[in-house]
């Protein structure tokens, strides 16, 4: 009998589209959707059937030949033959018995149970991404949706709060109510603690009710505090995985405080799941724009041959909001800005930004060209670094706090909410060029941008019409992540008229001006990876060793030497330090232009 692993192995995911003129059959599709990998002796035939008509059958040879028996059709075709041999791919009784399952859309199941379903990211972001899946289209024909957490609820308590949050594409708003209905009697919730063995067997029984006897794929998502990330994984592990078919589990940042801290919950994880079965997510990677920088530069030419240190003279990655941590001061104080935003999020980006021609699309090789850029950077020097945290304000007679009067937060904290960074790759691409980074609260505006700022024209004809300040005629790329998702190049251009006028410009692609369809959130990206096994936009354990590796020396000094912060008033732009910091390797920061209305 072929053996399966219930946890252990990668899935994939196959489709295809058989069509057929006979007796007017319309298209049929077939999905391979997300099986597990399994071995087959050396000498067992594998076949694969499909019902197109009674009369045919297709065996397909494990050495690639075909034998196919068609009973004769009247006045058919040679075409006509052809598309029904196509056709003839149908459930075997042997295959059945053998493998213990049909290769069938219809006798699988995926089940995605929310550890932490009571939970803010859960009611706000998660159900809500899972509902677009299931508007869209994209989820399997069988799904559970189960919440865990250690509130007591019911099923309609669960629901009830979970249709609070849902809501229809701005641009496919048909049958609203009625996919809100349907998806909402696929959700149940199971109250239990999240250390309890017992707790998660309960839970595996009734995901088996659910389950019906089909191939069971398990999907759990960890929206719980990360102390008890590995209590949670060790009974979903031992208690409430798949016996027959896949087990994944998304784990949310903050992966440990430091290398050391990190380094432990990887380990501790790995005591009961494989690293293939570890997903660990950044929701800024499955953002629209941040996923189109490997597209813009690899399928454009005009882009890859100036992206180095002979045309690039510096790269920015910006990361404001406009509010402080209103509530959330606990949390943030424990992590504060560097490890909150810096650590994951723009050294995601900048790995993204800056690596080399990955040899194919697959999720390993892009993982392995982002490990190298990690691995080429030199470690954060505290000289490099300057922090602020936002201090009490008052503008047109509203009082702003200070991030020390969120109660949450201790009266004497140092904790930045604000940093700026200057960050090197020691390789032969990017030599020299300096990685600015720039994240903070309670500034002027909400955004997250990538600017790429290129060289002067070397000898240019047109210097004087630019005047002293040669920055103002600099070329700049700007891929503005959010909001209002744009890209767009600042070139020099000549004024109409008689005159000898010059005029910096932009040529943009406005995405809510060039595409009518609304930009799905980044979460429901990341969820169809994860069920699909895709693995291109997760971090892998080494990518995450090497991010820390860059970040937890200065962090310790910062913590050490008891750095104060800059203040800097709240909804300004920042403390004065940053810019002292961009000047001395001569850049200027973007973001302070006249082109915020771009």
């Amino acid at each position: 009998m072929s053996t399966f692993s219930s946890m252990h192995s990668p899935s994939y995911s196959h489709s295809f589209i058989c069509s057929s003129s006979i007796n007017e059959k319309k298209n049929q599709r077939f999905v391979f959707s997300s099986f597990p990998r399994f071995s087959v002796p050396a000498n067992a035939k594998v076949f694969l059937q499909c019902q197109a008509n009674s009369h045919q059958n297709a065996v397909l040879m494990q050495d690639g030949a075909v034998a196919t028996k068609v009973s004769p059709v009247e006045k058919e075709t040679p075409i006509e033959k052809l598309k029904s041999e196509l056709l003839s791919v149908t459930s075997s009784n042997e295959w059945d018995e053998k493998a213990g399952f049909d290769i069938n859309e219809n006798e699988s199941t995926v089940s995605i149970t929310v550890v932490g379903a009571s939970g803010d990211l859960a009611k706000k972001k998660i159900f809500p991404a899972l509902f677009a899946l299931y508007y869209e289209g994209c989820l399997p024909k069988h799904f559970t949706v189960y919440g865990y957490a250690r509130s007591k609820m019911t099923d309609a308590e669960l629901r009830n709060m979970v249709s609070k949050t849902l809501t229809c594409r701005i641009d496919k708003r048909e049958n609203c109510g009625e996919k809100m209905e349907e998806f909402l009697k696929r959700c149940f919730y199971h109250s239990g603690q999240y250390d309890s063995e017992e707790n998660f067997a309960q839970l595996d029984k009734k995901l088996k009710e659910h389950e019906g006897g089909k191939v069971s794929n398990r999907l759990f998502y960890l929206s719980i505090p990360p102390n008890i990330f590995i209590d949670a994984v060790k009974c979903a592990s031992s208690s409430a995985s798949s016996g027959n078919g896949w087990t994944r589990v998304i784990v949310e940042k903050p992966f440990g405080r430091d290398s050391d801290s990190s380094a432990a919950l990887t380990k501790a994880l790995k005591q009961y799941l494989t690293e293939d079965q570890i997903f660990r997510i950044d929701h800024y990677l499955g953002k629209e724009l941040v996923e189109n920088l490997s597209v813009l530069r690899f399928s454009n030419l005009i882009f890859e041959p100036l992206w180095s240190r002979q045309y690039i003279r510096n790269v920015q990655l910006i990361f404001s909001e406009d509010f402080g941590t209103e509530g959330r001061g606990g949390y943030f104080d424990h992590y504060g800005i560097i490890r909150d935003i810096m650590q994951n999020h723009l050294l995601q980006i900048l790995a993204l930004f800056a690596m080399e021609t990955p040899v194919s699309l697959d999720a390993e090789d892009i993982r392995n060209e982002k490990v190298k850029v990690l691995r080429s950077m030199r470690p954060l020097q505290l000289e490099d670094v300057v922090i602020g945290q936002y201090k009490s304000h008052s503008k047109g007679g509203v009082t702003y706090p200070a991030y020390t009067d969120d109660k949450t937060v201790p009266k004497d904290s140092l904790t930045p909410t604000f940093a700026a960074a200057a960050l090197f790759i020691d390789n032969a691409r990017w030599d020299g060029v300096p990685f600015l980074m720039k994240a903070g609260k309670a500034l002027h505006n909400k955004r997250a941008e990538i600017r790429v700022q290129f060289r002067h024209v070397p000898g240019n004809l047109y210097n004087r019409n630019f005047g002293t300040d040669l920055d103002q005629a600099t070329n700049e790329l700007v891929i503005r992540v959010q909001p209002d998702e744009a890209i767009y190049l600042k070139i020099n251009n000549k004024v109409p008229g008689l005159g000898m006028r010059l005029d910096c410009s932009n040529l943009n692609l406005h995405y809510a001006a060039r595409y009518s369809k609304e930009i799905p959130d980044a979460y429901e990206r990341l969820l169809l990876d994860a069920i699909e096994g895709e693995r291109r936009l997760f971090i892998r354990s080494d990518e995450l060793d090497a991010a820390w590796s860059l970040f937890t020396p200065v962090l310790a000094e910062l913590e050490e030497k008891k750095i104060m912060p800059e203040y800097y008033p709240y909804g300004s732009r920042g403390p004065v330090g940053a810019h002292y910091l961009a000047a001395r390797y001569n850049v200027r920061w973007g973001d302070l232009g006249l082109d915020q209305s771009a």
